[in-house]
Parts: structure tokens; sequence; C-alpha cells
């Protein structure tokens, strides 16, 4: 048996609901949970050190978020930009990742990235791909640097 399908208003709608959550939530996202009820329960989720599939491992890695940031920065902030439609089933979120390292010089995190979110039949997001603007290796560098943020 086929699932229902949603005839294009409510995609859109869908989609709209979807782009509204991710606004709320992103910025928020080192300080408190996200909302679950717009990703899929095979959710696909990449970035440049991680690969998974499931909701209980994409509930997890926004968890670690929360938790390392508590643990190893005494500022964390994710400055979300942009969340826009970009086709009928994908939506983009460019952001930038800021923060002040829990050590005695006060390094700092900086980074700009985006991400991908690709949307089902039931405009639910099934997988979400993140680019950074560098390498993991040049973010770990940026922990040794003294208090200036590079851009």
């Amino acid at each position: 048996m086929q699932p229902p399908t949603l005839n294009d208003r409510e995609y859109a709608a869908k989609v709209e609901q979807a782009i509204e959550v991710l606004t709320r939530d992103l910025p928020t996202l080192f300080e408190k949970d996200i909302s679950y009820e717009i990703y899929s329960r095979d959710i696909f989720f990449r970035d440049p050190v991680n690969t998974f599939k499931g909701k209980l491992n994409y509930r997890i890695i926004f968890w670690t978020l929360r938790f390392h940031g508590r643990l190893f920065f005494t500022e964390l902030y994710f400055d979300l930009h942009e969340v826009q439609r970009t086709s009928p089933n994908t939506i983009r979120a460019d952001w930038t990742v800021r923060g002040t390292l829990r050590v005695p010089w006060k390094a700092k995190l900086f980074f700009n990235g985006y991400s991908l979110y690709t949307l089902n039949s039931e405009a639910l997001i099934f997988e979400h791909v993140d680019t950074w603007d560098r390498s993991p290796g040049e973010i770990l560098k940026q922990f040794v640097r003294k208090g200036e943020e590079k851009e």
C-alpha cells in the first residue's frame, strides 16, 4: 500500500512549515533541543566529520553539540543568515558558527557553512548535508590561536 501523497498546495505548505521550524530552531541549537517533527524517521545526515542515518542518531548529534558546546566553550553561537527554498524539494540554510574556547588564551572558533535539506514526497526532511567553508583540520587549528576571529 502506497502512503498518501500530498497535493501541490499541501506540499508547499509543509515546506513553508519546515522553513519556519528551521528558522526558529537553528539559532538556538547550542542552547536547546530542536523540533524533530519535520524530519523523516530514516533521515540521512552528513557533514565533513559525520555520516549516519536515523532519527535517533540525528537527535544524538544535536545533544552532543549542546553537551560539547557547554563543556568546551564559554560562548558558542549559530548565526543563521538565510533559510530559503532552492527547489521544489530542497531548502538551504546559510550560517556561521562562532565561539570562544574555554582555554586561558580564549581561542576563537569561526567558520561559515550551509545546510541542504532534501524533502521526501510527504514534505519531511530525509537528507541533511552540511558544507563548511574550511576543513575540519583548519577549524581545529583555530583552537591554538590566540583571540582573533579568522574569516
